[in-house]
């Protein structure tokens, strides 16, 4: 990494997962870095509400090994998971694994011990300066200028930058200032379904009480319960289900009636006071996916991670997508000196389609896990990918090898999975003309063997 000798001042709006990893890449290129983040210091005040459990596969692992993160996360922190434990009604158990190739895994680890590991990584960086409980409530963002509110004392300061990075999450300050602008494309999408948080505690002996090499996934058609494992050898449990599903739920007998229904042994594993406990103790929460374009006001403001593309947690990727940002910005600091009249468009450019294409792919993967995944079809192809990346690895690579154990673009990775449809759509297709053709001669050669005979 070469360190420029343009010193840029960098004001940094959200001190959540990416805005911190973005912290780190620009200290070490020597820029001077202010992050203002709205909550208080999470490594003080436990400030935390619920929250979906990350995934971390290869697009986050390189960002975090690019500063120097990725074994402290990795190897003292992180659970490997190899792959899908299916939970049926009737109790019985289905695994899938992830790669059956390579055994490649992802890996469970919170929220809060990622974002603390990455705010005292950036706060050993004398660049840069940590700012909370600073809100941003106005932005200039041509000039690099931004208003904050101090919401201890109610006191407004003023902030100036040459580059503002809009990391402010999914209901982010910077974006809605830059939707202003014109030829700014912005949508977003709620969802029909929202989540809530639960837990499986651990054992009697602190042990786990389900493997804890998997990803636990109950599907069950229009909704669907999902487990990961901690380092505590508790479980974090969400339930995704429509809101009209949801509201129904209104009792604690309501709830009983429907987990013992549906999610029979996870009634056992949770138990039935604190399943009513931790359910009432919170409101279901909503999941919307943005999609917008560009990332980048001229030189002065760009947007990364969720600010610029919150997605559904449904492939596990928004962690991940966001770390991506920070590597290719780097990527292409690297490649242009940090000319940020030249990165930032190239960043648009090169991030826009691919952000959308994992939108998109975020969507399909909740129908694939409530209830593709219980249906023979969705295993014969799985069977196939696996037998076919195992003899042509090189040719032929799984969509979900493609997403989590690659950086091959989203794009690119849909464009494969569609090519590899279509070449099993002709042979299945030539196979069955082939057959056909085979039994049309066998009836040919029959008719005319009796043909002779009379």
């Amino acid at each position: 990494m070469t360190v420029t000798d343009r010193k840029s001042r960098v004001v940094i709006v959200g001190g959540g997962l990416v805005g911190s990893l973005a912290a780190c890449f620009f200290a070490k290129r020597g820029h001077y870095v202010s992050i203002y983040e709205y909550r208080p210091d999470i490594r003080t005040v436990d400030c935390w509400g619920q929250s979906i459990d990350l995934a971390l596969s290869v697009r986050g692992r390189e960002a975090l090994r690019a500063v120097g993160l990725e074994e402290v996360v990795v190897d003292h922190h992180g659970i490997a998971m190899r792959g899908r434990m299916i939970h049926n009604k009737n109790g019985s158990l289905k695994e899938i694994l992830y790669d059956g190739v390579n055994q490649n895994c992802i890996y469970s680890v919170t929220r809060r011990y990622l974002n603390i590991v990455l705010l005292n990584a950036a706060e050993k960086y004398s660049e840069v300066s940590l700012h909370f409980n600073k809100k941003v409530v106005d932005a200039d963002l041509d000039d690099g200028k931004l208003t904050i509110l101090d919401t201890r004392t109610r006191k407004i300061e003023k902030a100036k930058a040459d580059l503002i990075i809009g990391a402010d999450g999914a209901y982010s300050i910077i974006r809605r200032t830059m939707a202003k602008k014109p030829r700014f494309n912005c949508s977003q999408t709620y969802i029909e379904h929202g989540y809530l948080e639960l837990f499986v505690p651990s054992g009697k002996n602190n042990e786990f009480m389900m493997s804890n090499k998997h990803l636990h996934i109950w599907p069950r058609g229009e909704f669907m319960m999902i487990a990961l494992p901690n380092d505590n050898c508790t479980f974090t449990v969400n339930l995704f289900a429509p809101f009209l599903t949801l509201d129904k739920l209104k009792t604690p007998q309501d709830l009983l009636n429907f987990c013992e229904e549906y999610f029979p042994d996870l009634v056992e594993l949770i138990g039935r006071q604190k399943l009513v406990k931790d359910y009432f103790e919170r409101e279901p929460k909503p999941l919307i996916s943005i999609k917008c374009k560009p990332y980048h006001v001229g030189k002065t403001t760009l947007l990364l991670g969720d600010a610029a593309h919150a997605m559904v947690p449904f492939y596990a990727q928004g962690m991940n997508t966001g770390f991506e940002d920070v590597l290719l910005l780097d990527e292409l600091m690297e490649r242009y000196n940090s000319d940020f009249s030249k990165v930032l468009p190239k960043f648009s450019e090169l991030r826009c389609e691919d952000a959308h294409a994992i939108c998109d792919l975020a969507m399909y993967n909740y129908v694939e896990m409530r209830d593709l995944v219980r249906k023979k079809s969705f295993l014969v192809r799985k069977y196939i990918d696996t037998f076919l990346y195992k003899r042509i690895p090189k040719t032929w690579i799984p969509l979900y090898s493609t997403i989590h154990f690659s950086r091959m673009r989203f794009r690119d990775c849909i464009a494969n999975k569609q090519w590899q449809d279509k070449v099993l759509r002709r042979t299945a297709w030539c196979t069955i003309f082939l057959i056909i053709a085979i039994l049309m001669a066998s009836f040919v050669q029959v008719s005319a063997k009796k043909s002779i005979l009379y």
